[in-house]
């Protein structure tokens, strides 16, 4: 494991957007764990969260021409990383969102921001994905707007989860949609950097929870 994967676990639990406990999920599983993007609630934690996010942009390599943050919590993300890249790396990347209701008035539409073109590549900003469900109710509405292809999914942590199949979600949408999924971190770095920290309870829920919903490739 790298340290800006550590120094990211440890910036979550310290923002308390990972707890631990019992939670459910938009995909209606029950979980041991929770990562709540929405606890981000400073000015110098979002920024900090960008860089984070600019950083494994970076890191990976993966080519785009646009960034999308799927509302609600992507608005923010895409926003804080597209800061974040032309202020310390020098990328200067348009960005948009979208709407969860179409608005009839004014500019209209369901997208804010630069909107997509025909050939852009478009990098997906989430904050996690468990079942893939967001990033397959997000590129109808982009394709439905130009001729573009997803060359990216970047979350902030990979559960490490099935979706549809015994796949792991991410890799499921690697396959679907021929984009680079990937994570600022992983369940299982959470649980060896934090593994010394976490209750024995904690960490039996873990267990079950990754036996009865985990990835098997």
């Amino acid at each position: 494991m790298r340290d800006d994967q550590r120094e990211f676990i440890d910036f979550m639990v310290q923002c308390e957007v990972l707890t631990f406990g019992d939670f459910t999920t938009k995909s209606g599983r029950k979980t041991p764990y929770f990562v709540n993007t929405g606890r981000y609630r400073t000015g110098r934690q979002i920024a900090r969260l960008g860089r984070f996010y600019a950083d494994a942009i970076v890191a990976r390599g993966v080519e785009y021409d646009l960034l999308f943050g799927p509302a609600y919590k992507g608005i923010p993300l895409v926003v804080a990383a597209a800061s974040s890249l032309a202020e310390h790396h020098g990328v200067d990347v348009p960005f948009c969102f979208d709407r969860k209701e179409v608005k009839d008035h004014g500019e209209g539409g369901s997208l804010v921001g630069r909107k997509p073109q025909d050939g852009d590549r478009v990098l997906i900003i989430e904050d996690v994905t468990t079942a893939g469900t967001s990033v397959r109710e997000t590129v109808p509405k982009l394709r439905a707007v130009a001729d573009v292809s997803i060359s990216g999914l970047i979350v902030s942590v990979d559960r490490m989860e099935r979706g549809a199949t015994d796949r792991g979600a991410l890799a499921e949408l690697r396959d679907e949609f021929g984009l680079d999924s990937f994570a600022i971190a992983t369940l299982d770095d959470i649980v060896e950097h934090l593994g010394p920290k976490l209750t024995q309870a904690d960490r039996d829920r873990i267990d079950a929870y990754r036996a009865k919903y985990g990835a098997t490739g």
